[in-house]
């Protein structure tokens, strides 16, 4: 997950920030940084929405890391 990392590192964030940010405890978000845990759907929304992002660039599925527009209902649940 190099792109997690660079991400990460270019918001200046520590990992310590990012647990505070999406919920994540810092040791899982260490090993899904690593490679060692995958990122399940809701975490991957999460720090989609903290790093300004897509969850398609997180996943290698494109390489346009700018966020596609948001829809004003991403809060909502239902």
């Amino acid at each position: 997950m190099t792109r997690l990392k660079e991400l990460r590192k270019e918001k200046g964030y520590t990992q310590i920030k990012m647990q505070h940010l999406t919920g994540i405890d810092q040791s899982d978000y260490s090993k899904i940084e690593n490679g060692k845990r995958y990122l399940t759907y809701e975490q991957c929304r999460r720090i989609a929405l903290v790093l300004e992002t897509s969850m398609d660039y997180l996943a290698g599925l494109t390489d346009e890391k700018k966020a596609y527009p948001r829809s004003g209902s991403l809060g909502n649940k239902g």
